[in-house]
């Protein structure tokens, strides 16, 4: 049973490293920021993924010293990885005028929310009405 663990350990720490190199080298060689942005979201996150189930099999069934530690790691970096990406590329969109330029007409009359910053149904609350300060009123 140890040499099987071990062997299933192994095999996810060499799955892990592969999907790590994959994405550090998308992030060094790819063109631009959008595919460059894929490369470790996706794969280095996997990788990550993969040395943590690694990390954990070996605590439980090696040690007989479970850790939910990994598990913890593993919700945190698929919730956070996600949203990052999305506000880099929302962040990359903003600064590139040419890009904006291509963007597809969204459906309807509403245009793209990441270009508007108040929204395109949201309207603009004025400020307080100004009192006058005629007397008569």
């Amino acid at each position: 049973m140890a040499g099987l663990s071990e062997l299933l350990v192994s095999a996810l720490i060499l799955i892990g490293a592969f999907f790590l190199f994959v994405g550090s080298f998308g992030l060094v060689k790819l063109p631009d920021v959008m595919r460059r942005l894929h490369a470790p979201t996706k794969s280095t996150t996997l990788g990550i993924g993969s040395l943590l189930i690694a990390s954990m099999l070996y605590l439980a069934l090696l040690r007989d010293d479970p850790s939910l530690h990994e598990l913890i790691i593993s919700v945190f970096l698929f919730l956070t990885a996600p949203i990052t990406a999305h506000m880099i590329s929302k962040a990359h969109i903003l600064r590139n005028r040419a890009l904006q330029q291509e963007l597809p007409q969204p459906p309807g009359d509403e245009g793209w929310a990441t270009l508007d910053p108040h929204g395109a149904n949201e309207t603009r609350l004025d400020p307080e009405p100004t009192r006058s300060t005629n007397a008569k009123d």
